[in-house]
């Protein structure tokens, strides 16, 4: 739900004008810009991005490196302060990395969409998809959290943080992807992030459309 704002308020540090939709990202490294200068990360281009095609938005990083979803849920109610409009929830990956159980994520992004729920907070969903050496009966429990929570929500919803590197590759090169990486193989270089922030850019605008539509 839009809040009202008068004048300039101070957000985390950020100075926003009244008529800024302000988003909080929550994530882990991916959205925290791992590895990267602070104006080259995930959440940076993204405002970029948006106030490039006219949005009047301020994104807030709530990403934390090596924070799973049980992470998420701790710490998604001091995140979610009054000013806070809509809110971008990106984890999982740590989740996968770790094995652990896909019904713990599930539970634990159950509580995080609940709680921006209870705060009248519009969400887009970003899923994971997990790799298939866990089998494939993980890997369809997994990736069949996201969706699942997306529609019971009614969550803005995005498959993949990755989709801008995949999408359109069936399936997806490693040798093309390596480029859009650091040395880690994990975490994405810049320019990897900007194609990244192309393609979740616009479920962002439709996200900053269901907030000013409330």
């Amino acid at each position: 739900m839009r809040k009202a704002m008068l004048g300039i308020v101070l957000v985390w540090g950020h100075a926003v004008a009244a008529e800024d939709v302000v988003i909080a990202a929550l994530g882990d490294s991916l959205t925290q810009g791992y590895g990267l200068p602070a104006e080259q990360g995930f959440v940076p281009q993204l405002e970029g991005w948006l106030r490039a095609q006219g949005d009047e938005v301020t994104l807030i990083n709530a990403g934390v490196s090596g924070d799973t979803t049980a992470g998420g849920l701790a710490r998604v109610g001091w995140t979610l302060t009054p000013e806070v409009d809509g809110l971008i929830v990106a984890l999982g990956g740590n989740d996968l990395l770790r094995g652990l159980a896909p019904d713990q994520a599930r539970a634990n992004l159950d509580g995080i969409l609940q709680a921006a729920r209870d705060a009248e907070v519009e969400v887009l969903l970003i899923g994971m998809e997990a790799p298939g050496n866990y089998g494939p009966d993980y890997k369809a429990e997994f990736d069949a959290i996201y969706p699942d929570l997306a529609e019971a929500y009614d969550t803005g919803f995005l498959g993949s943080f990755f989709a801008g590197l995949t999408e359109g590759d069936t399936p997806a090169d490693p040798a093309r992807l390596r480029e859009y990486f650091q040395a880690d193989g994990i975490h994405p270089n810049a320019e990897g992030v900007s194609r990244i922030v192309a393609r979740v850019g616009p479920e962002v605008q439709a996200l900053i459309e269901r907030i000013e539509a409330d």
